[in-house]
């Protein structure tokens, strides 16, 4: 696949310049978050899920603040930068929320909608933390470093509340209803 060619103002020049792309776009991305995670909390019905996205809003919160510390420390304005990847999938999660019904199933949609945007952030934050290690960006390291560190610890709570029978949950309910359905 051939990059799309772009104007000299717009081409990235350098490894800070893809930096600051970066942080910009995680920025919308997390800011994209909070607005998305009441809408799973109000869908969730397993309490263990919806104390993790509760709890999780406030840490997705603190991630906003934390960039816009890294902004302060690397001398930018904070800005996001429509991340389409977040984008696309919060509309695919969202899309999945919409064809369920509420319960176990839903909840297991929750957990891998959610585990997809965490996997993403890992990715992000790790890449990130790497160039900033990179450009000696100290500060901004130690921040970026503390919230990969969270979003690693989100994934693994996912996995556990779907592997604590969540999971099975589903399966019987989906066992049941396409019973129901052949009577």
């Amino acid at each position: 696949m051939k990059p799309k060619e772009k104007t000299t103002d717009s081409v990235a020049k350098n490894l800070r310049d893809i930096f600051v792309d970066g942080i910009k776009d995680i920025y919308w991305a997390e800011n994209a978050l909070v607005k998305t995670l009441p809408k799973m909390f109000e869908n969730a019905t397993d309490q263990r899920l919806k104390t993790a996205i509760k709890d999780h809003l406030e840490q997705t919160k603190e991630h906003v603040n934390r960039l816009d510390q890294v902004f302060g420390f690397i001398g930018e304005k904070a800005e996001g930068k429509k991340c389409l990847a977040m984008d696309g999938v919060l509309k695919e999660g969202d899309e999945m929320l919409q064809e369920t019904q509420e319960g176990a199933v839903r909840d297991a949609v929750i957990i891998a909608s959610s585990q997809k945007v965490e996997h993403y952030e890992i990715t992000t934050y790790g890449t990130l933390a790497a160039y900033a290690k990179t450009l000696d960006e100290r500060d901004a390291l130690d921040l970026l470093l503390r919230t990969l560190g969270e979003e690693k610890k989100a994934d693994c709570l996912l996995s556990t509340i779907a592997d604590t029978n969540l999971n099975s949950q589903a399966m019987a309910t989906s066992l049941q209803s396409k019973n129901s359905k052949a009577v």
